[in-house]
């Protein structure tokens, strides 16, 4: 049976509309709408409330309300809630927790109250940037030395365009940031570099006798070659997500929401952005553009 044969670099600038497009969405989105930053980040205080019998997320709300928590935004558990408040006075989050927990008849012992001040949430906002920062370098560097720094280029491209339309998306949504979002988008940009690295060492595979045909071409045959390889990794990945998404708890689920999107659109930058981009960056070279003329003019 013959395999179907795609022709990506030919749908290049489709791709690149389609990029291009969502793009645009998630930037808006970010400078409209802008991130939903947790307690974590922002500062606040986090109440987790446990063996709650018979109390809907309207009532702990209204509770929380009742006892002075400023703003409260509540979220299910497993065994009970967690009520989300900007307050970042350790000794007014305690009077009203305790509050909260007389109304909604909860024991002391099932009451847990985390606060954070805005100092520490900018520490852990500077130290998640940090963390960001560091890895594109270390991408940059391994992929030049590994490879070429035309690959470490578009290949970071490609990360970019993974973060910026996952961040986007939780914008749009209005999203809660967490950590856990932090952890997400570092183990996207992972999963989306491996996809790049395998199309980029079958292409510089390929290269190394190129002499038939141009190199818009090859890279073309080097992204079908792998297509089966890029769709069960793809698989195999996306599928164990998509079970927390939908069967995990709600910290869970806040993990596997942000790997989802970023798995999809990794998946997707690979062929779409960072192949395309590498191939055209390519053919301006000498060796390159002496086969792209002779085959164009063979035609």
């Amino acid at each position: 049976m013959r395999r179907p044969y795609i022709d990506f670099m030919g749908k290049k600038r489709v791709m690149f509309s389609i990029s291009g497009v969502v793009l645009v969405v998630a930037i808006a989105a970010l400078a409209f709408r802008g991130l939903n930053l947790g307690i974590e980040f922002k500062g606040g205080t986090a109440v987790t409330i446990t063996n709650v019998s018979n109390a809907t997320v309207a009532q702990v709300r209204s509770a929380a309300s009742d006892a002075g928590l400023p703003e409260p935004e509540v979220q299910t558990t497993q065994n009970g809630f967690i009520v989300r408040s900007i307050e970042t006075s350790t000794g007014a989050a305690q009077t009203e927790a305790s509050a909260l927990a007389s109304t909604l008849h909860v024991a002391a012992a099932d009451t847990q109250v985390n606060t954070i001040g805005p100092a520490w949430g900018s520490n852990i906002t500077n130290s998640a940037l940090l963390a960001l920062a560091v890895s594109i370098l270390a991408i940059l560097a391994y992929v030049s030395v590994r490879f070429e720094y035309k690959m470490a280029v578009t290949g970071v491209i490609a990360l970019f365009h993974d973060a910026i339309i996952t961040l986007g998306l939780y914008a749009l949504l209005g999203r809660e940031v967490t950590p856990n979002t932090v952890a997400a988008l570092l183990t996207i940009l992972g999963y989306s570099l491996y996809d790049t690295i395998v199309v980029f060492h079958r292409i510089r595979e390929n290269t190394q006798n190129l002499s038939k045909k141009t190199f818009m071409a090859m890279a073309n045959d080097s992204l079908n070659q792998v297509m089966a390889r890029w769709i069960n990794t793809g698989l195999a990945s996306l599928i164990p997500v998509l079970c927390l998404l939908f069967l995990g708890g709600s910290t869970l689920q806040d993990f596997a929401f942000a790997l989802t999107i970023g798995l999809i659109s990794g998946a997707y930058s690979s062929f779409a952005v960072a192949s395309p981009l590498y191939a055209m960056w390519k053919e301006h070279e000498p060796r390159y553009q002496a086969l792209k003329k002779r085959f164009a003019e063979a035609k």
